[in-house]
């Protein structure tokens, strides 16, 4: 069966975050974190916002121009690490704000990989014959968590969300086809127990460990789009783009060197978003879509902390 992706849309706060910010309260200047991290501002949440709403906010901006009714869809699944509530989801709150009545709603958890392993997940759903219409969202809340006093990583977050929309028909003639997903846990490398962690009431988010998941995820972030395009029968050059995980410049920089790809063909949000986490690369993608064309190849490819990644190959 061949899935599309009919709608994307990405939703990201109006507050922004300078660099600036973050002199007085982890005494890192702005030339230091951008040089570190490739990081301008970042992306944050109002005060009445959260991973659920924002959530809410891009689907919402999908729901005028969406090919069919909103109620036909039946299976809704989130993809968050930084959640509002652990018990409605942003999939449950979306199927109550749409009254989606007949959809399936789950959410999945790993990391910056989540929003990946939430694609594989509808494969498996539409694989199974157990669903016709179906919607990933992705949404970090990761300022909630984050503890900006940390030099460590206290300066990285961002906040937004990602909707996307998936079903077995080409609705315009050129929606995007899912042309494969591969994800893989790599709880048992490096330091994956203890690299990053997001402990609400102790300590909140942290990545102690970075040097550990930079030399990680510029390996297997490769490997993934490798995988990925070799069921394809393509190599990673083949790839006309490349979105990868938002979590740090020099990462795409050393991937780019690592594939011999020039980095004018990898979509990137980093320098204005911050690390918005597990939905970064399909925002990059939504932000930068307008310069996909049809025929072109593109490679999603995500490491996250625990460790996991994986990769999803669109053709347009």
């Amino acid at each position: 069966m061949e899935l599309y992706i009919n709608k994307i849309t990405h939703y990201l706060p109006e507050s922004v975050v300078p660099n600036a910010y973050f002199k007085e309260i982890n005494g890192l200047d702005d030339d230091w974190i951008y040089s570190r991290t490739g990081i301008k501002n970042r992306s944050k949440a109002g005060e009445e916002e959260n991973t659920n709403t924002m959530g809410i906010k891009a689907v919402d901006l999908a729901a005028s121009s969406l090919p069919y009714p909103m109620e036909e869809i039946d299976l809704i699944v989130a993809a968050t690490y930084s959640p509002y509530d652990t018990v409605a989801t942003p999939a449950h709150m979306v199927q109550r704000r749409y009254h989606i009545e007949h959809a399936k709603c789950v959410s999945v958890s790993s990391a910056c990989s989540s929003f990946i392993n939430a694609m594989e997940i509808v494969q498996g759903y539409f694989a199974m014959g157990k669903a016709t219409k179906a919607l990933v969202i992705g949404s970090e809340h990761n300022s909630a968590y984050a503890n900006e006093t940390d030099p460590q990583s206290g300066h990285l977050w961002g906040d937004g969300a990602i909707a996307v929309f998936v079903s077995a028909q080409n609705y315009s003639g050129h929606d995007p086809r899912i042309v494969d997903i591969y994800t893989q846990g790599l709880g048992h490398i490096g330091k994956a127990a203890e690299a990053v962690y997001l402990r609400p009431q102790k300590g909140g988010i942290g990545m102690p460990e970075g040097r550990d998941v930079f030399v990680n995820a510029c390996h297997y972030m490769v490997e993934a789009l490798e995988k990925v395009t070799h069921t394809y029968g393509k190599t990673v050059q083949d790839l006309n783009w490349i979105s990868s995980h938002q979590a740090n410049q020099r990462i795409i920089k050393t991937i780019a060197k690592q594939t011999n790809i020039p980095e004018e063909r990898f979509l990137m949000n980093i320098e204005q978003r911050g690390n918005t986490g597990s939905p970064s690369c399909a925002i990059s993608l939504s932000e930068n879509i307008d310069k996909v064309k049809p025929g072109d190849l593109v490679g999603l490819t995500v490491f996250g902390g625990g460790y996991s990644c994986g990769a999803m190959l669109l053709q347009f």
